[in-house]
C-alpha cells in the first residue's frame, strides 16, 4: 500500500516562505540573535517551557542544539525551524515538528515559542499556517498534534484559529516550568477544514 511506505525527507534544509514570515533551519550564525531574543524573553517564556539548563544560551549549547537539529532533519524525525521576518533578517521565534512518525501513523507533534517583542502580532499564526502546508503537502503527513497548558489562552486561541480541534485532556502530561502539568490536547488532520 503506497500510503504505508516510508517517505524520505524532501529537503534537508527546508525554507518556507509564508505570509509575513520566513521559516528556515537554524544555523550557528543565528546564535547571537537567538540568545539575545531568548534572554530578553526569559520571564515571558518560562511559564510555558521546560526549565532551561544553566548553559542553555551559551554558544557551545547552541552548537549541540544545531547538531541535534541537523540529525533530526537528516533522519526525517523532526523539523526545527526559526521564524524570521520576510526578509530573513529579524528572528521572531521558533517552531518544531517533532516525533515525526511514518508507517501507519504519518503524524508529528507541533511545538512553538515566540519572542516577547513579537507576541500577539499574528506572526505565530502565519508561521503555523505555513508549517501546516509543509507538513501535509511536502511531508505528506496525515496528522499534527499539539498540547498546551489549560490556562495558556493565547496558545489555545492560536491552535483553534488555524484549525486544530480540541481532542482531550492529559493529566500531568509534561514537565513545564519545573512541575508536571496537565495539558489540553489538540489535533489537526489533513482533511480538516482550515480557516
Amino acid at each position: 500500500m503506497a500510503f504505508l511506505r516510508s517517505i524520505s525527507p524532501v529537503n534537508t534544509n527546508p525554507t518556507i516562505r509564508g505570509e509575513r514570515v520566513l521559516l528556515r533551519v537554524p544555523t550557528l550564525a543565528d546564535h547571537p540573535q537567538w540568545a539575545k531574543l531568548r534572554e530578553d524573553s526569559r520571564s515571558f517564556l518560562a511559564p510555558w517551557e521546560p526549565v532551561w539548563p544553566a548553559d542553555d544560551l551559551t554558544r557551545l549549547a547552541f552548537r549541540r542544539r544545531i547538531r541535534r537539529y541537523q540529525r533530526e532533519i537528516r533522519n526525517g524525525t523532526g523539523y526545527p525551524l526559526f521564524i524570521f521576518s520576510p526578509d530573513g533578517e529579524t528572528l521572531l521565534g521558533g517552531l518544531t515538528l517533532s516525533q515525526v512518525q511514518r508507517g501507519v501513523a504519518q503524524s508529528a507533534v507541533l511545538g512553538y515559542w515566540m519572542g516577547l517583542p513579537f507576541a500577539g502580532k499574528g506572526y505565530m499564526s502565519a508561521a503555523v499556517r505555513s508549517l501546516i502546508g509543509f507538513s501535509f503537502d511536502t511531508l505528506q503527513l496525515n496528522r499534527i498534534e499539539a498540547a498546551c497548558l489549560p490556562h495558556n489562552t493565547a496558545s489555545i486561541r492560536l491552535l483553534e484559529r488555524v484549525g486544530f480541534r480540541r481532542e482531550g485532556y492529559a493529566r500531568r502530561f509534561l514537565c513545564i516550568d519545573g512541575r508536571w502539568q496537565d495539558h489540553v490536547l489538540y489535533g489537526l488532520v489533513r482533511d480538516d477544514p482550515r480557516p
